[in-house]
């Protein structure tokens, strides 16, 4: 993919008071449930240079999922504003998208389509020649494990595991100037996740990509990352390398860093936060 030369002299993204809302059940009052609008991200702002990784932890609810839909133009902001190599995300909505790529365990596809007529329409989309998927497709399912056998059935069929694979077959594929990573690895077999691990550094050495990654393997988030995130209800409340997060907080390992500075323990999980 062609990149133009501009992208390397300013940020990658610029997030600025980021904010989104959702309405949850707050309880019944008479015959109606009540409802209250509780803030998913709450005034988070951060910048990521071009060509950096940066890891983002956080409990389930703690706002990670919102970020990377609002990034990736899923969702509409409640304030504040955030720009993808001097993109507004909001109003620019086209021109973002073919700089980015999102991995998910909730990654979208054409779910009655392949895997190979899901990273063909991908390919198309990314302006890249027939000529050339033809032969690359198959060749990179094989790299995340994908099996040979199995790359003509619809995706419904699959487990989450396998769609992850495709998912990750699509960002190798269309090799996305920012790539969005929320839980890379979730679903995945030992194997599997270390060799996705590899493709993540070889996304970003050989297609100089900068990452954001969110994930719970906090081993993951330090090897992988320049810089750790710690995002609680909402809040940013801590972005430095692993290693003075750990001095900060006078701690042997990244999830005691993370217990000292949110007072909960990694695992213990709240509800998503977008009900």
């Amino acid at each position: 993919m062609t990149r133009s030369n501009h992208h390397s002299s300013m940020p990658a993204v610029v997030v600025d008071g980021l904010r989104k809302e959702f309405f949850r059940n707050d309880g019944r009052a008479g015959l109606r449930r009540r409802r209250k609008r509780v803030a998913a991200l709450d005034g988070v702002s951060f910048e990521m240079h071009r060509g950096e990784t940066l890891a983002i932890l956080g409990q389930n609810g703690s706002g990670k999922s919102t970020l990377v839909r609002l990034l990736s133009t899923l969702l509409l902001d409640d304030g504040g504003s955030a720009h993808v190599f001097g993109h507004d995300v909001a109003a620019e909505t086209r021109a973002v998208r073919r700089l980015i790529n999102r991995v998910s365990v909730e990654a979208s596809f054409f779910k009655k389509m392949s895997a190979v007529e899901n990273l063909s329409y991908a390919a198309r989309f990314y302006g890249m020649p027939i000529r050339e998927t033809r032969e690359r497709i198959p060749e990179i399912l094989g790299r995340v494990g994908f099996p040979r056998k199995r790359m003509g059935e619809p995706l419904e069929d699959m487990s989450r595991g396998m769609q992850q694979k495709v998912a990750l077959a699509r960002a190798l594929l269309t090799a996305p100037i920012l790539l969005l990573l929320d839980e890379p690895t979730t679903g995945l077999d030992p194997r599997s996740k270390l060799e996705v691990q590899t493709f993540i550094r070889e996304i970003r050495q050989i297609h100089d990509a900068t990452i954001l990654l969110c994930t719970h393997d906090l081993v993951e988030a330090e090897e992988l990352a320049d810089r750790v995130g710690i995002l609680d209800r909402g809040r940013l409340i801590e972005l430095a390398p692993a290693a003075e997060l750990r001095a900060k907080y006078d701690a042997v390992t990244l999830e005691d860093a993370f217990f000292a500075a949110t007072g909960k323990a990694f695992e213990d999980e709240p509800e998503e936060e977008d009900d």
